[in-house]
């Protein structure tokens, strides 16, 4: 008779979040032979669908987050939001990576960019601004944040004049939170440095990307950004290192930055995690940013960042305006066109405007990957007709 399989001897780590990063974690952790336990949000969400360890519970409630990480070596996150003191009641029973010193830093936009600001690191002017008056002062038009829990374009307003500012303190005001002002930067493009950082301080850079929003979301990503000097790629990596081991950040922290019109670059947001902009990896880079990910926070030799062709594009599929198909159904079209084609589906509903997957190509010509992917996020999507080739 076949034996039971022996029991992995491998440390379980925990992931807190069930959504489509904590699913782009499960594929390496199985290569790597990681076990994975997942608290996710709500039945069949993104991540559980993979993840057969899984519960059901709320990452805001102590006694859930001690029970499901109970047994684990590492707890590690799909996104910002659990509460920082229960990460620090977590610590006492097991690793937490990214801390709760270092995660902060993600979590709370003015903490960050206090520290930021110690540390000589370039950002756009701000300040917290209590008021009308204090944004007045600070001058229009600028840009107002939610210091905690905006994502996606959510908890951001460009304001030109007092009344656009109202809906930001209203805003605030319900969340229990402040709100910060940055100036209105002049900028050329937007790009995103890429670092994964163990515990025991190694760390692996990857090329500096160019990214496009749409609506507030992350469209398009190209990999390494074009026409990007050495010397400004080198200061955008040179950046993302030094924040990573000044904050002590363990696992993928992604720095967004400006690149301004009159060639610097200045400090936009930080997460610690995998991120949007590094999606690219999964099939452009030699190790993706999700192994990294899962290397650096069990403190295992960090792999290769290196890209592995020339260029690589990633573009996001969004829901459109008609969520009545299925994403399975672009299949046949958009892998007989492009056999080159890696398609990466979240398992979620179609809704307007969700992020609901996303396509890379890669080569050697940018002008092709760019068609291709553009073509093929837009065949998902339901943007071209049958008749297009």
């Amino acid at each position: 008779m076949p034996q039971p399989p022996a029991p992995s001897q491998a440390p379980t780590l925990a992931v807190i979040g069930g959504g489509q990063l904590a699913r782009m974690m499960a594929q390496p952790a199985i290569a790597l032979g990681l076990p994975l336990r997942l608290l996710a949000e709500a039945d069949g969400v993104s991540a559980a669908q993979v993840v057969p360890d899984h519960v059901v519970g709320d990452f805001r409630d102590l006694e859930t987050l001690r029970s499901v990480t109970a047994g684990c070596a590492v707890v590690t996150f799909d996104h910002e939001h659990v509460p920082t003191e229960h990460l620090r009641a977590l610590e006492q029973q097991l690793a937490v990576r990214p801390g709760p010193d270092a995660l902060v830093h993600a979590q709370d936009k003015a903490v960050m960019r206090r520290r930021l600001a110690e540390l000589g690191v370039p950002c756009p002017r701000n300040a917290v601004v209590e008021g009308l008056a204090d944004v007045e002062a600070f001058g229009f038009p600028c840009v107002l944040k939610t210091t905690r829990g905006g994502y996606d374009g959510k908890g951001v307003w460009f304001v030109r004049e007092p009344d656009q500012a109202r809906a930001a303190f209203e805003a605030a005001a319900a969340a229990g939170v402040q709100v910060l002002a940055e100036e209105l930067v002049d900028f050329r493009r937007e790009l995103s440095a890429i670092v994964a950082r163990s515990p025991s301080g190694q760390a692996a850079a990857y090329p500096v990307v160019a990214s496009t929003q749409l609506d507030g979301v992350c469209h398009e990503v190209v990999a390494p950004a074009p026409d990007l000097s050495a010397e400004l790629a080198g200061e955008a990596q040179r950046i993302a290192l030094r924040v990573a081991g000044e904050l002590g950040v363990t696992g993928v922290l992604a720095v967004e930055l400006f690149e301004t019109t009159d060639g610097r670059v200045l400090v936009n947001e930080l997460a610690m995690r995998p991120h949007n902009t590094g999606h690219w990896t999964q099939d452009g880079a030699v190790t993706s940013q999700f192994e990294n990910h899962l290397r650096a926070v069990m403190d295992l030799p960090l792999g290769s960042p290196a890209p592995r062709a020339r260029w690589t594009v990633m573009v996001n599929i969004l829901g459109g305006p008609d969520d009545t198909g299925r994403l399975y159904d672009g299949f046949p079209h958009a892998l007989a066109r492009d056999p080159f084609l890696r398609v990466h589906l979240y398992g979620k509903t179609l809704r307007p405007g969700r992020k609901v997957g996303h396509v890379n190509a890669y080569g050697d010509d940018l002008e092709d990957c760019l068609e291709r992917a553009r073509h093929a996020a837009a065949w998902f999507r339901g943007d071209l007709g049958d008749e297009s080739e």
